[in-house]
């Protein structure tokens, strides 16, 4: 997540958060940042004239002035219960940041009594996560470059532990048989590689745009295969 969404998720989250307010830690952690960066934002914040203050003493936190409201919007709470349930189980993976961003701005405008029941309903669904989320910072690179169509320079480990540094012009982002992959055409080897994000230990935009590869290079999907954009 750039720096201009995150200020705007920030906002969004100080709304929903109310009364109660929000602590720079957590803050934070749900921004996958530190909290030098939270305070950093917060005070950016504070000078464009958004109206949020900090609150000292135990328990307390950043807190956004009541007025500073949107309307409400005509989410049902099991609409919001489902978007979030997709949410959390997607944690730590390809856009997860973005999707949690989306979540709060939801939240934040919808009517109280539905907010409160989605709350409620949401609490009646657990995920357990037992795979280890990737570096964030590796992913919003691979993000930023599928987004950008940049170069991209990744640290890659094959299924023989071999380590290689390879430069890729990004195609997309593939889910298959539980892992996710990223497609893209390799400088080196002058093919499309699929490389599994779990095996990836850095990535690193550069400003060099990507060759424009049409999807139809990667080859053709299966049949369970679905575009999101077919959602």
């Amino acid at each position: 997540m750039n720096r201009t969404d995150r200020l705007y998720a920030l906002r969004e989250e100080l709304r929903r958060a109310g009364p109660a307010g929000r602590s720079a830690e957590r803050l934070a952690d749900v921004f996958e940042v530190s909290v030098r960066t939270i305070k950093r934002d917060i005070s950016a914040l504070q000078h464009g004239g958004f109206p949020v203050w900090a609150r000292p003493g135990p328990g307390g936190g950043y807190v956004v002035d009541a007025a500073a409201t949107l309307p409400p919007v005509n989410f049902t709470d099991a609409e919001v219960s489902g978007l979030a349930a997709a949410v959390a189980a997607h944690r730590g993976q390809p856009f997860d940041s973005h999707a949690r961003a989306a979540l709060v701005k939801v939240l934040s405008v919808m009517d109280t009594r539905a907010r409160e029941n989605a709350t409620a309903l949401n609490g009646r669904v657990w995920i357990d996560h037992t795979d280890t989320p990737g570096d964030a910072r590796t992913r919003h690179a691979i993000e930023q470059a599928l987004h950008a169509q940049r170069v991209l320079v990744v640290d890659y480990r094959d299924r023989h532990g071999t380590p290689t540094t390879r430069q890729l012009d990004p195609v997309l982002l593939a889910r298959t048989r539980g892992h996710w992959y990223l497609v893209g055409h390799c400088h080196t080897r002058q093919a499309i590689r699929w490389l599994r994000l779990d095996r990836v230990s850095g990535a690193r935009l550069t400003t060099q745009p990507a060759a424009r590869i049409p999807i139809e290079a990667v080859g053709t999907p299966p049949t369970t295969a679905e575009a999101i954009a077919d959602l």
